[in-house]
């Protein structure tokens, strides 16, 4: 690495670009360690070296900035690296749930249009079976080891230069497809230009005080955008990811102690996991300076509980998949009110209050803003949040009005501008923070002969914090068991998606116009004790 004219070799890519970090953290922490995953530990130079090799591989390809590499694994190092080359190639990631079926795979795949596939070991066999379906896939990578009929990810590393290739990116290239899923269920690719991450990344790194050395645990999934997030903002900032593949408690704790980390950020089925085991005193995590939450409700004792134990360095994020997701945050300070009065207790329950740079507004159905107080739709302005949705035209138009992102989300704010959500505005459910959309999981079950007309909820639950449930009425003579319901929705759709219960009804309640009242199906489960966020 050139070091004579160490200014210089700084100002070799674009300010404002992810290139450009990439390269500032090569030059500055050459030997810091950017990456821990597992026994392998690489530093900021190795990093560097190993996507500009990935770089020259895929030109060698034919692969060009600009296109579209599909990713399909869990959480690994060299997912990590796949990241690294689209921010400094130009081309553009597109991550994939790997807990999806091969239906919705194949789906998904199609409309990204991505030319290459990266897949990990747990979803080759899924990949092999969609090849002859997926007829823009030109070149399969295999992650983590060799695969039949693909190329080996090290095999192409092994055989390429780490030199610094010759592209350059611009503030405004599109670098990454985050998909969310609209209320029939159809994907929709959140499309993000380097500049919309990189002020996203810097909202973060104020939230949680990030700085160079710092030691975060990565064990949100680097295809969801809360994994996103925080994975730039500690490449940004000059930290260290440690990646966790599959999420154990006991497991996370160690790494904790053994590692020395810093920061972590989980859902809040992680934290009760956590708080659950017996011997949770055996582990020194004296070393957390920061833990935050999101994606899906925090239940207000497990917050507690876990600040008991961790201490006064909880925050939480209130996003989306098309807001960067930065919308709003509730600081360590705002948490640091157990001891106070009941009234001032209350903030524990929002959403926080907006971030640095965003913008809300809280609308009515005509677009007008609402009182203090008042239920409304809230809507984000900011300079993190998509730039469409991809090949999604007219439903770009709906969501972004005037510039303002329409959440679908309903709340109201305070007067010290701290935010509420009161409910989803599609109904949308949250499960160990994956969003599920219950128009995907009835048209599922209504496929099933023995299904006259059902409704899919969420209700709470102590560990998934909102559970998948399906109120069903059956046909006049036919006959069902809940758990034949279950496998049937399993064959058809992903796991998480899949009704966690079953409830029998008669009649599902309807209105005069004969729509299906959810409201009054969920009023039995719901006594007010979730934590919104």
């Amino acid at each position: 690495m050139p070091k004579r004219l160490l200014m210089k070799e700084l100002s070799r890519y674009n300010v404002g670009t992810w290139a450009d970090i990439i390269y500032r953290n090569t030059l500055l922490y050459p030997d810091q360690e950017a990456f821990v995953y597992g026994d392998t530990r690489i530093t900021f130079s190795e990093f560097n070296t190993r996507i500009n090799k990935l770089i020259h591989a895929l030109h060698k390809m034919g692969v060009k900035k600009g296109d579209v590499l599909g990713i399909l694994s869990w959480s690994c190092l060299q997912f990590a690296e796949v990241y690294g080359a689209t921010m400094k190639g130009g081309f553009i990631a597109s991550p994939f749930n790997p807990r999806l079926r091969a239906d919705e795979l194949e789906y998904i795949i199609n409309y990204s249009e991505a030319n290459t596939l990266f897949v990990g070991p747990e979803l080759l066999e899924v990949a092999n079976s969609l090849k002859q379906r997926l007829p823009k896939v030109k070149n399969y990578i295999s992650l983590e080891g060799s695969a039949p009929n693909m190329i080996a990810y090290d095999d192409l590393l092994a055989s390429h230069p780490g030199e610094e290739p010759d592209v350059q990116v611009e503030e405004d290239d599109p670098v990454c497809i985050i998909y969310t899923s609209g209320t029939t269920g159809m994907p929709r690719g959140a499309l993000y230009t380097q500049r919309r991450l990189m002020e996203d990344s810097k909202t973060l790194i104020v939230d949680m005080e990030l700085q160079p050395g710092h030691k975060r645990v990565q064990i949100t999934p680097l295809f969801h955008i809360a994994g996103n997030t925080h994975f730039r903002a500690s490449l940004y900032s000059g930290g260290c990811n440690i990646i966790v593949k599959f999420f154990d408690a006991a497991e996370t704790l160690q790494i904790i102690q053994k590692e020395r980390a810093t920061h972590m950020d989980f859902v809040p089925t992680h934290l009760a996991a956590m708080l659950n085991l017996p011997d949770l005193k055996k582990y020194d995590i004296s070393s957390m300076k920061f833990l935050w939450y999101g994606a899906s409700p925090m239940p207000l004792e497990v917050l507690k509980k876990g600040m008991k134990v961790f201490g006064p360095i909880f925050a939480q994020g209130y996003g989306q998949s098309e807001s960067g997701p930065a919308i709003s945050h509730l600081s360590k300070e705002d948490h640091n009110v157990l001891d106070r009065p009941e009234k001032e207790q209350k903030k524990l329950t929002s959403a926080g209050r907006p971030d640095i740079g965003v913008q809300v507004r809280i609308v009515d159905e005509k677009g007008k803003d609402v009182e203090l107080g008042e239920v409304g739709e809230i809507t984000v302005r900011s300079k993190q949040t998509m730039v469409e949705y991809w090949h999604r035209p007219k439903d770009t138009k709906a969501a972004l009005v005037k510039g303002w992102l329409h959440t679908g989300d309903m709340g109201y704010y305070d007067e010290e501008g701290y935010i509420y959500i009161a409910d989803r505005k599609k109904d949308m459910i949250i499960t160990g923070g994956e969003n599920v959309y219950p128009r995907e999981v009835e048209e599922v079950l209504y496929q099933h002969p023995a299904v006259l007309e059902t409704a899919v909820i969420g209700i709470p639950d102590q560990y998934w914090v909102e559970r998948v449930h399906a109120v069903v009425a059956t046909k006049k003579g036919a006959s069902t068991t809940a758990e034949e319901l279950i496998a049937f929705c399993k064959k058809h759709i992903a796991s998480y998606k899949t009704p966690k219960s079953v409830e029998f009804v008669d009649a599902l309640p309807k209105n005069p116009a004969g729509k299906i009242l959810k409201r009054e199906l969920r009023e039995k489960y719901r006594k007010g004790t979730q934590k919104k966020t």
